[in-house]
């Protein structure tokens, strides 16, 4: 529906705001229509509130939970219809706990959202000077490292369980502050006292959208998959030579200790291609008599 209107669209509003429009268009009806519950890591003004609000839209019906177990179990126990968790970094890598959740999970993948991630010193004091500590999620930390370094040398720094909680704890203490969104900084009161302080510009997190059905194809979709391969010398290199040769392209590749052996590994995979086609099927097929395991996780849009 969004590509018909983007091809009636004469005029010279860009393809951003467009989608944009048709995004709060469709949040605005489905509210009115079977709203939907999407649950995901709060609190809000959270990066993972924004995520969903990019997705679903302002209208959407969003409950914070407070980790990211919590959200597979509001989907599973059907108190929500979708989860939104965060998946990978751009800058500090993959979140390795929601991938061991998919290990287990009879949840799917129906979508990917990416958000570019901007970070902010927030505060209620007027000057980095008057400073004494600094609050924010271990991630948020870690994506300023080099400006915290270079401009508050020496700070105490306190890790939290979200960005949104450093705020609400800076805007407690007068002498401290937060690295955390600019919605936070509205939220809770504080003054931007330095915006854009993260040390990598490109830096965006993937976030999954987690649900108990399959999405249907696009014709620019996303797999992921989880297998494992014995312990023996070219087992993996076979694996993946069966995704090249069936022409799938990888996105990505991680391992994880399986946990349930020494020394045993689970592979998270991401290729292009929607499982109903006819290499992707054949690909997994093939992939299945060659490994000890193999899950599909799910075939969803990619993400623009």
């Amino acid at each position: 529906a969004y590509e018909r209107m983007k091809g009636a669209s004469p005029g010279s509003l860009p393809d951003s705001g467009l989608k944009a429009i048709f995004r709060e268009i469709v949040s605005a009806t489905h509210a009115l229509v079977k709203p939907n519950l999407i649950a995901y890591l709060g609190p809000p003004a959270t990066f993972a509130h924004m995520a969903c609000m990019s997705a679903f839209g302002s209208s959407a019906n969003l409950k914070p939970v407070g980790s990211i177990a919590q959200v597979f179990q509001e989907v599973e126990r059907g108190e929500a219809n979708y989860g939104v968790v965060p998946v990978e970094n751009s800058t500090e890598g993959t979140v390795t706990y929601t991938v061991d959740m998919l290990v287990d999970s009879g949840l799917t993948i129906c979508g990917e959202i990416l958000l570019q991630i901007s970070q902010n010193l927030l505060s209620q004091a007027s000057g980095k000077g008057e400073i004494k500590k600094v609050y924010s999620h271990p991630q948020g930390l870690a994506q300023c490292r080099l400006w915290l370094e270079n401009n508050l040398r020496g700070m105490e720094l306190k890790e939290v369980e979200s960005t949104a909680g450093a705020a609400e704890l800076a805007s407690l203490e007068p002498d401290a502050a937060a690295v955390a969104s600019e919605a936070a900084a509205s939220i809770y009161g504080l003054h931007i006292l330095e915006p854009d302080i993260q040390d990598n510009f490109n830096n965006f997190t993937r976030f999954f959208t987690i649900g108990d059905h399959q999405a249907s194809p696009t014709g620019r979709d996303k797999t992921s998959i989880l297998f494992s391969v014995k312990h023996e010398s070219g087992a993996l290199a076979k694996a993946l030579a069966i995704l090249a040769n069936h022409g799938l392209s990888l996105s990505q590749i991680e391992s994880r200790p399986s946990k349930k052996k020494a020394w045993e590994y689970i592979f998270f995979v991401d290729f292009e291609g929607h499982r109903q086609q006819e290499k992707v099927s054949r690909a997994l097929e093939e992939l299945e008599s060659a490994c000890l395991f193999v899950k599909v996780l799910g075939s969803y849009p990619r993400s623009e």
